[in-house]
């Protein structure tokens, strides 16, 4: 029996996903997120085969797996393509440049959770992945003469709910028992937040913007983010009712136009909110929500929220705005977060960075691999040292097969009755620590400044250091991080000053009582309302003594 997947790309950095999976006689190509596929039509024409696979399975439509899919179909127009229902129907949007119209109806749609046979002896059933709308788990079984294989394939995937996405039913992924899982590993082995905490504090910094009459700018792609983004501006209790104009630009407008073909296949929530006032596009029901078209400025009321395409030129919207705004970028684990949105010359100081997650952290992957428990374990999709730290796992290098190709690389799968521990390098570094009169110190070897991650975390020489259980964390601090918060982690605490005051949050004032409230100020400002966050402050005890009723 023949298993073997070759990676054209595996989604590092600025690639996009492509894998060519064999299954005994049969090819699969799962994803397409390849901009340039003439390495498909040299590898067909060098194998003299009409097709360069006998099916292509897209999991979602987001570019990095699905931007290739449209010049393949234009290259070998009889080559099959499968997806849900709700892919097919988003997948126009990665064709910015083209009308609805002129994008062929080249993929046809699959049923969830039902096994359909696609080529003889292959069958493929499909699984909501959360993440997106639409988007899928595969899984594939050939059955051969002896014995049937199973490949799981998860595409981008998220265990927890979103605004306009249930997560990944784990559940009902319990009894498949594949031989081999190919899973994405975005953010590596970090921990994040639950999405509804990381929603409700972006939230909160947009509502105290506006409340300080700062307008928002967000940033965000064409497709998924722009979209959670204003469901989550119309329905959280922030801004419900609230007197508000949330604009969005035309290339999200876009996106949410598709969206409202899917009104069926959204969560019971979503269904019931779009019964009673529409989904997206609004004006009279507070907060408004108002189309942007191209060479259009917000206007009217003020302060107002933008929700823009993340290649947008935001220079033209700040002209003469006095810094009355902010702008709010997504963070994106592994990647810079400046990349494809700050390209011009914008005032950084008036730029903040937000975490909203929408794939899985380490403890989410581990709980999805430990519950399928395959043979073989494929990791793709991210930064290549978010991957090697998942490999590098004893929980898992003990139990499964790990693989972390490179693009171009062939990896064979043999299926077998006993398992061999993989032998991995170690990215575990030894050092010493030294306890000085006034200080400690710790030395690490010089090697670990071979890591690709080093530079970010050494960009200042500065670092957070703080506890987590038994062990001790150490964070680097970056430059704009020390700008945005004004040095306020290195405060006397027995200085009173807005640094040290309770109501200090986000660089502004969150004490209604204050003369400050809503503005914001300095880590050294002080009013009279200061509440120490460590002890009672010097101006409460005077007063309390000079009382002759106390």
């Amino acid at each position: 029996m023949e298993l073997k997947c070759l990676a054209y790309s595996v989604g590092h950095a600025d690639d996009g996903i492509c894998l060519l999976m064999q299954m005994g006689p049969h090819r699969i190509l799962l994803d397409c997120g390849i901009a340039d596929i003439s390495l498909l039509t040299k590898l067909t024409n060098e194998m003299n085969q009409p097709l360069p696979t006998d099916i292509v399975l897209c999991s979602h439509a987001h570019s990095d797996h699905a931007q290739g899919l449209l010049a393949l179909h234009q290259t070998f127009p009889k080559l099959p393509i499968y997806a849900s229902r709700a892919t097919t129907i988003l997948l126009p949007l990665n064709w910015p440049e083209l009308s609805a119209t002129e994008v062929p109806s080249f993929c046809q749609p699959l049923p969830w959770y039902s096994p359909v046979e696609l080529l003889r002896g292959l069958t493929v059933e499909l699984f909501p992945a959360g993440h997106l709308p639409g988007a899928t788990a595969f899984l594939l079984t050939y059955t051969g003469e002896n014995r049937s294989y199973k490949l799981f394939y998860t595409g981008d995937f998220f265990l927890s709910n979103s605004r306009l996405v249930e997560g990944l039913p784990l559940g009902e992924l319990r009894r498949l028992k594949p031989d081999i899982l190919i899973v994405e590993g975005s953010y590596g082995t970090a921990r994040y937040p639950h999405r509804r905490q990381l929603e409700n504090q972006l939230a909160e910094r947009i509502y105290q913007a506006i409340t300080s009459g700062i307008s928002v700018i967000l940033p965000a792609p064409a497709l998924g983010l722009g979209q959670e983004l204003l469901m989550l501006l119309r329905s959280h209790h922030y801004f419900t009712g609230r007197d508000l104009d949330i604009w969005v630009d035309n290339q999200v407008a876009r996106g949410c136009d598709y969206y409202l073909q899917l009104l069926s296949q959204f969560p019971a929530a979503v269904q019931n909110f779009a019964q009673h006032q529409p989904l997206f596009w609004d004006e009279k029901v507070r907060p408004r929500v108002l189309r942007l078209l191209p060479g259009e400025f917000p206007s009217g009321k003020k302060p107002y929220v933008l929700i823009a395409d993340k290649n947008t030129d935001f220079s033209k919207y700040l002209i003469d705005q006095d810094n009355s705004w902010i702008l709010l970028l997504p963070e994106k684990p592994g990647q810079n977060t400046d990349k494809g949105v700050i390209s011009q010359d914008i005032n950084f100081t008036n730029a903040e960075t937000y975490l909203l997650t929408d794939h899985c952290d380490g403890l989410g992957t581990t709980q999805l691999i430990h519950n399928l428990r395959p043979q073989h374990i494929i990791l793709v999709h991210g930064s290549p040292t978010y991957l090697a730290d998942l490999t590098n796992l004893e929980e898992l290098r003990n139990r499964y097969q790990l693989h972390s190709p490179g693009n171009g690389t062939l990896v064979e799968l043999p299926i077998g009755e006993t398992f061999i521990v993989p032998t991995l390098p170690e990215t575990n570094y030894e050092g010493e620590l030294t306890e000085l009169g006034t200080e400690v110190i710790i030395s690490l070897p010089q090697n670990i400044t071979n890591d690709s991650r080093w530079p970010n975390f050494a960009d200042t020489g500065l670092v957070e250091v703080r506890w987590q259980g038994e062990e001790l964390v150490l964070r680097g601090l970056s430059q704009r991080e020390l700008l945005s918060k004004r040095s306020d982690r290195f405060i006397s605490p027995d200085l009173d000053c807005c640094g040290n005051c309770l109501h200090y949050r986000g660089q502004r004032c969150s004490n209604p009582a204050s003369a400050l409230y809503g503005f914001k100020v300095t880590f050294d400002g002080y009013c009279p309302m200061f509440d120490s966050l460590h002890f009672s402050s010097t101006t409460n005890t005077e007063e309390i003594e000079e009382d002759p009723h106390n």
